[in-house]
């Protein structure tokens, strides 16, 4: 146990690194190979997906079929965000299409939207060999276009699926568990983490909780499209 505790420390430790470099560097001006190009005019999702499928700024890009960039609704009112695609997801192109993409499916319908509804992201955009957990720095290199496709879209929440992007989005290295059940902040955009839909299947006890932490969802949506109505 001892040993895991040092891993994940090790880990972290790795990522507050690279970060912390990266946020240097961006304050000195080098961001060519850190961000998606700065565009002028109307930027939209379409040239940022183009600019992602063309993406070779890491190693991943070496052993995918496809970038697996997101899918659904671009003015979605909710957006779910996963950790990286998977095998099902590298071949067809699209985010949470297998086992556990067909339980997100019915998680988005107990939320009451249609999968079509809302708007379906991963922090990374390529599959890590053998389904392996993301590499500090790929998720350092990859997470400006979750960054930027968070901007466009504009969701009023944010469902973080898993640890990985809930930590990438909130700068935490707090876990899950922790985490999940409350609303946390992102640039002025309600984030709930919860558990990722394949850590559901293999602890099925936990979809009360995830049902809890939707059921909030629910409540916070309802209460945004309150006020909108509201107001002249």
């Amino acid at each position: 146990m001892s040993d895991s505790r040092e891993i994940v420390q090790e880990y972290l430790d790795i990522v507050a690194t690279v970060r912390e470099y990266v946020e240097e560097q961006m304050q000195l001006g080098f961001t060519e190979h850190h961000e998606p190009k700065k565009q002028t005019g109307d930027f939209d999702l379409k040239r940022l997906r183009e600019e992602a499928a063309d993406c070779t700024r890491c190693e991943l890009h070496q052993n995918r079929n496809t970038v697996v960039f997101g899918t659904g609704d671009e003015n979605a009112e909710l957006m779910f965000v996963g950790e990286a695609p998977g095998a099902d997801e590298d071949r067809q192109g699209e985010p949470f299409v297998g086992r556990a993409g067909q339980l997100l499916t019915k998680i988005i319908e107990a939320v009451g939207y249609a999968r079509g509804q809302v708007y379906i992201a991963n922090v990374i955009k390529c599959r890590p060999p053998g389904n392996r957990n993301p590499k500090p720095v790929e998720v350092e290199t990859c997470e400006p276009f979750l960054l930027k496709q968070i901007e466009l879209i504009h969701p009023k929440v944010i469902c973080a699926l898993g640890s990985f992007a809930a930590q990438t989005l909130l700068r935490t290295d707090q876990k899950i568990s922790s985490l999940r059940g409350k609303f946390h902040d992102y640039r002025g955009v309600k984030v709930m983490p919860t558990y990722h839909p394949a850590f559901l299947l293999r602890n099925p006890n936990a979809k009360r909780d995830v049902w809890e932490d939707m059921k909030l969802v629910i409540a916070e949506l309802k209460k945004d499209r309150a006020l909108r109505e509201s107001s002249p």
